[in-house]
């Protein structure tokens, strides 16, 4: 949360009259306009305003943040005035990496306050460019199913007497998945060119025509992968046809309609008000209406 408060105080003000609640805050700066010996040590005096920002900053679970070193964070361009620290930072209590800021003074060029910086370390997250597939109707898929089944068969499931062996079985089963999925299953590449429809057929021709790199190769690369799109997406039609008896489910214009405004309400597939009762109800309620 970036702050500025002119020299009445105006955002403390307001922070603390609103009693504004902001969750998981972590950083609060900026120019609070305000002089203390607790964060200024050329200045002696202590200013009853602080008092209010540091009600403010705990309420955000806040804490005042010390400058690594040292400086001003405002320069006068009167030399009868001096230089001050008004521009400060708040932060969060909980937090071991951000713990202090650090000003500087030489990043100010024209403008006659310091900024300041702090550090957010960002940790690093592992993303996998890897995982474990089996292409669909493949032999592979096939024999993976036939195999759990088979699995599932020899497991003795009659005798449940309790949650105890319930979740015994349960277990059996889950393991057993896991194992025939990591025997059939293999590693794919995941890239933002990964296609549904590309399967064992097309890595084949694909090597031939890398191998050999003859006009035919490529003819039948792509003579083989149309067939494959076309026969995927066949697929996906009659699925959505037999399914959801929908196709034009296919098409993403196609979005439910909104009912009409003058539909009359209906409970049970009776009307509760007729349209024309409506209109006479809303008629004479206007009517007799005292303004």
């Amino acid at each position: 949360m970036n702050i500025y408060s002119d020299s009445s105080h105006s955002a403390i003000k307001y922070l603390k009259d609103m009693e504004v609640h902001i969750k998981n805050l972590i950083i609060m700066t900026g120019d609070f306009n305000i002089r203390d010996s607790l964060w200024d040590p050329s200045y002696n005096f202590h200013s009853s305003i602080s008092d209010d920002l540091f009600v403010i900053a705990d309420s955000f679970n806040l804490f005042l943040s010390f400058p690594i070193e040292h400086f001003p964070t405002r320069f006068s361009d009167n030399s009868n005035d001096s230089n001050s620290v008004i521009d400060l930072m708040f932060l969060r209590c909980d937090s071991e990496e951000i713990n202090s800021h650090i000003i500087h003074p030489d990043w100010r060029l024209t403008s006659d306050h310091a900024p300041l910086t702090i550090s957010i370390p960002i940790v690093k997250e592992y993303i996998s460019t890897q995982k474990k597939s089996l292409i669909k109707n493949s032999a592979e898929e096939a024999e993976f199913v036939n195999e759990v089944i088979a699995s599932f068969s020899k497991i003795d499931a009659s005798n449940i007497v309790n949650t105890h062996d319930l979740d015994d079985i349960v277990k059996k089963w889950a393991d057993i998945v896991n194992y025939v999925w990591s025997k059939h299953s293999k590693f794919v590449n995941i890239t933002k060119r990964s296609k549904s429809w590309w399967n064992d057929k097309c890595n084949q021709v694909l090597a031939s025509y890398r191998l050999s790199k003859s006009i035919k190769s490529w003819k039948n690369f792509r003579k083989s992968v149309k067939h494959t799109k076309r026969e995927f997406f066949d697929l996906k039609i009659q699925e959505i046809v037999n399914n959801k008896h929908g196709p034009w489910n296919l098409m993403n214009w196609v979005n439910k309609k909104k009912l009409p405004a003058i539909e009359m309400i209906k409970h049970n597939g009776s009307s509760c008000l007729e349209l024309n009762d409506f209109w006479q109800a809303l008629h004479s309620s206007f009517n007799s209406a005292q303004f």
